[in-house]
């Protein structure tokens, strides 16, 4: 029940927080592109954490923590934070003065790319059992290298950099696009930490490096 409520209080405090930093610079609650990211975004997210929670509430647990100890990651944590603040501010904004004009074909096509993010999203969480939302090793954690890990060693960080590329385009705001464009360096900062860790503490990562070249594009990077 512990598990439940932390889970259900932080689903409804992340719903009233975008909400809240979509539609307030927006000036007005008839945002279709706003509601129609809410529900790409949030519908998902509940089913998800309704799997977890009756599948792996271990998973689920580990994925609810945000206490960083690295001062390092600390700092990407916080810098993604504002950078998701001044994006979704950015949305609102935009909507209400109308400097964008996202064609809906262009916000279709964003929303699919959302929606199969999600769904990839969905079956690294499947694939490897000892994510978590901080960098650190746990107890009998192993090399997981099937599936999408045998394609990129970081599948998660692959999958959300398409998802969070995508929101500002179903938001319909070109500006707001800008705005997220900083994640990218704050995700190769945070990989380039987390490789450090892993091969200081999970055995056999140094071999799985080898086999498996690129961390987040293949062939690019």
């Amino acid at each position: 029940m512990k598990l439940l409520l932390q889970a259900l209080i932080k689903f409804i405090a992340g719903l009233i927080l975008v909400g809240i930093l979509l539609f307030l610079p927006a000036g007005t609650l008839y945002y279709t592109n706003g509601w129609l990211f809410m529900g790409l975004l949030f519908v998902p997210m509940l089913i998800l954490g309704v799997v977890l929670y009756l599948k792996v509430p271990a998973l689920l647990a580990r994925r609810l923590s945000h206490k960083e100890t690295q001062k390092a990651q600390k700092w990407v944590v916080g810098l993604s934070g504002i950078v998701f603040t001044i994006g979704f501010v950015m949305a609102g904004l935009d909507h209400r003065f109308g400097w964008s004009s996202v064609p809906t074909w262009v916000v279709v096509l964003a929303a699919i790319i959302l929606l199969v993010s999600y769904a990839l999203y969905g079956e690294v969480m499947r694939e490897n059992a000892y994510l978590s939302r901080t960098i650190e090793v746990s107890k009998d954690q192993r090399v997981v290298d099937t599936g999408l890990y045998g394609i990129v060693r970081h599948p998660m960080y692959a999958v959300t950099l398409w998802l969070f590329l995508a929101i500002p385009v179903v938001l319909g705001s070109w500006w707001a696009l800008l705005c997220f464009a900083p994640y990218v360096a704050i995700l190769v900062v945070r990989i380039h930490n987390e490789e450090k860790v892993l091969e200081a503490g999970l055995a056999g990562y140094r071999e799985y490096k080898q086999r498996v070249k690129y961390r987040l594009v293949p062939f690019i990077w």
